[in-house]
């Protein structure tokens, strides 16, 4: 059977393909485009459709639009119209709705010679909901998903038995965690519905002091759902708009953080009750907060947590596919995150020549790429299939070393970002837990926090964030082994196992995703070495 997945037209647009109950292929459009997460310049012109990465997923599989079995596109417009039918009082929302309920006529434009019955809408929360329980490597779990808004929700908790999920409660909007974060992110003069981590960052270099009153906007009632009521933020901390950001901004991201942290922990411990499983998974824009996630698992009540890798919007079009799949046949977990395009050694080369750039192929590139490290260079790292989601998770990465506190600057003024933002370490699964404590451990998508043990915090001083923690992401042999040797290699020389790990991209822009792509990144910005396949290029 084979299902293509769908989420289009809203922020993150995104295609997957399942077969035979397998993940072979997701990409989000942000990777062809290259506008990141689809987003249109001008408020309410044209959202992206996942053109492009629809048609590499049918290559991918080597099928055509003819052979799919469905077409699941991850939003129901008949639970979004509102009761009056009048779609266009709603904003963005009745766009999205319009371009669903056309959904099958632009996907034939995308995909000529799709059947015209193929195509089945799935819930939104419901597509969410199955990116996590169906994708996770253990069996029956609780579900929560928390976003923005999905129709006309933004929460829904369930149970997951069997491969089948009970829907134990929804929370009706307006109420909505995501949308309350959401409007922080707008107040601090951040981009909403994409730069909500930056406020994350923020918040360790704030104190939580007016906790107590935002609470007063944030309710959780006692049937497993939730009230948000408005706040008004120039009353908290005043900001003029393209101002600076000071310490009561700071304070109000911590403030808000706290409260994000305290309600999911409510909501879980309710879920808990309802359903009696030891484990969670959890999808959604909000599942991207790897704080709270470290919070929830250390409070508890839940032993194991997965977390979707690509939990935004994207993950949906997975989720759909994976929903429907599910109905029919046995679906297989979620094994990598490495479900987006490759390119084969000839193609690189093709394309190196194409540049007419000096480049090299080192008979061992693990210890090439291990010295310049060790020499305090930067290194941009293009291997095997690009990362579905938002995280840098050893497939398109920069690389550098922790022992200068000086490096997470160096990088921050490279990628042109805030110079509050940390940057992450990446360490061998089996040594982490030497290095790192707290948080779930092995942690292969960065989706949660950990502590840096004291007798390391000064030597990896890059890594470790204001607040002394740091967003580990540990290494797999069976799954990166040339990562791995590149770790090995790199402490040979220097004795810390952890390396510096930040996506290859610069501000605004997606991560790189195609040979050029990186070749554009390295020419434009001053990293000293290039490793693309088995070859490398060196900055004069």
């Amino acid at each position: 059977m084979n299902v293509l997945g769908v989420n289009a037209v809203f922020h993150d647009p995104a295609a997957a393909l399942v077969v035979d109950g397998v993940v072979v292929a997701a990409a989000e459009e942000e990777r062809f485009s290259r506008r990141k997460h689809g987003k249109p310049a001008v408020p309410f012109s044209t959202w992206e459709l996942p053109e492009a990465s629809a048609r590499w997923c049918l290559s991918q599989a080597g099928i055509e639009a003819r052979d799919l079995d469905v077409v699941a596109y991850s939003y129901d417009p008949s639970l979004a119209a509102p009761a009056d039918g009048d779609i266009t009082i709603d904003g963005w929302e009745a766009l999205r709705t319009l371009y669903a309920q056309r959904a099958g006529r632009f996907m034939s434009s995308v995909l000529p010679g799709l059947r015209d019955d193929v195509l089945r809408y799935v819930p939104h929360h419901v597509a969410h909901a199955a990116s996590a329980h169906l994708a996770a490597p253990y069996g029956d779990s609780a579900v929560m998903v928390l976003d923005g808004r999905g129709e006309r929700t933004s929460y829904l908790a369930g149970a997951a038995r069997g491969g089948r999920m009970e829907v134990l409660a929804t929370q009706a909007l307006p109420h909505s965690l995501g949308l309350l974060y959401e409007e922080v992110t707008e107040h601090l003069g951040f981009r909403r519905s994409s730069d909500e981590y930056k406020v994350m960052a923020l918040a360790s270099y704030g104190s939580p002091v007016m906790t107590e009153i935002l609470r007063e906007h944030v309710h959780v009632d006692g049937d497993g759902g939730f009230r948000t009521y408005p706040v008004d933020w120039e009353t908290l901390a005043p900001r003029a708009r393209g101002g600076r950001l000071d310490g009561v901004h700071a304070d109000l991201a911590a403030s808000v953080q706290r409260v994000l942290q305290e309600t999911v922990g409510d909501l879980a411990d309710w879920l808990h009750r309802a359903t009696g499983l030891s484990s969670l998974s959890m999808a959604g824009g909000v599942a991207l907060n790897c704080v709270a996630n470290t919070a929830l698992i250390e409070r508890g009540p839940f032993r194991r947590i997965w977390v979707q890798p690509a939990a935004g919007d994207s993950g949906t079009a997975l989720g759909a596919a994976l929903h429907v799949a599910a109905q029919r046949e046995l679906v297989r977990p979620m094994r990598t995150a490495a479900l987006g395009r490759g390119f084969s050694e000839a193609e690189i080369e093709d394309e190196l020549r194409r540049a007419r750039i000096p480049y090299e192929r080192p008979a061992d590139l693990a210890e090439a790429v291990a010295q310049t490290l060790a020499e305090d260079g930067v290194v941009g790292w293009f291997q095997g299939r690009s990362e579905f989601g938002p995280r840098a998770l050893g497939q398109r990465s920069l690389l550098a070393s922790p022992a200068s506190a000086g490096t997470t600057a160096r990088l921050n003024d490279i990628k042109g970002r805030e110079q509050f933002r940390p940057v992450a370490p990446m360490v061998l699964a089996s040594r982490a837990a030497e290095v790192f404590s707290g948080g779930p451990l092995p942690s292969p998508y960065m989706l949660f926090v950990h502590r840096v043990r004291p007798a390391w915090a000064s030597r990896i001083p890059a890594v470790v964030h204001v607040d002394g923690t740091a967003r580990a992401q540990t290494v797999d042999p069976l799954e990166l082994p040339l990562m791995a040797r590149v770790l090995t290699a790199f402490e040979a020389r220097t004795g810390l196992p952890v390396l510096v790990n930040t996506s290859f991209n610069t501000a605004g822009r997606p991560m790189v995703d195609s040979p050029r792509d990186a070749l554009e990144c390295f020419g434009s910005s001053p990293i000293d070495l290039l490793a693309i396949g088995p070859f490398t290029v060196r900055r004069p």
